[in-house]
């Protein structure tokens, strides 16, 4: 018997019940939201159970919803359970003022580096990882570059001409 979104998504509302919000199945793969403070539970539930078996992580990073009061960083994790080729999504949300998320270095040995790159561009502040320190940008950054806190380009400069690279202006013949 394979396993379907619908068992996997039975088994974790039977365990955590209505915490879990926001189920979709964007492309077939199951997504959810837990809380942030039961992001570990709920990884280790995925992890250890004899039918859900989801004991890879594939990928973790964020994403910046500036508009999202309270909650404008979300920390998304893909897992795979490898023995059945299923996929599975997880979201938990966090505030700017205190993007604190629980690290899941302890479960998943990949997560060190994922963990670092996602505090290195988006400022999350992963709680109990053992070596939190940014891993491309320089040490003296003292911002996020990838949240949408700035404009995409600088405004000031005065180098370039629009008209060479297609925007403003107008076209002579």
């Amino acid at each position: 018997m394979s396993l379907s979104n619908e068992t996997i998504q039975q088994k974790l509302t039977e365990k955590f019940g209505d915490v879990l919000t926001e189920w979709q199945q964007p492309y077939g793969m199951l997504t959810f939201t837990a809380p942030k403070a039961l992001n570990i539970k709920i990884l280790q539930f995925l992890f250890d159970d004899e039918i859900l078996r989801f004991q890879f992580l594939t990928d973790l990073q964020a994403v910046h919803y500036p508009d999202r009061k309270g909650e404008e960083l979300a920390v998304v994790y893909h897992l795979h359970n490898l023995r059945d080729n299923v996929r599975l999504r997880m979201k938990v949300f966090t505030s700017v003022e205190q993007p604190d998320v629980f690290s899941a270095t302890a479960l998943y040995a990949g997560a060190n580096w994922m963990e670092r790159e996602t505090y290195d561009f988006f400022g999350v502040n992963f709680v109990g990882h053992p070596n939190l320190i940014r891993v491309l940008n320089v040490d003296e950054m003292d911002y996020f570059p990838m949240r949408k806190e700035f404009p995409l380009e600088d405004q000031t400069r005065i180098d370039k001409d629009d008209e060479m690279f297609g925007r403003g202006g107008s076209i002579g013949i």
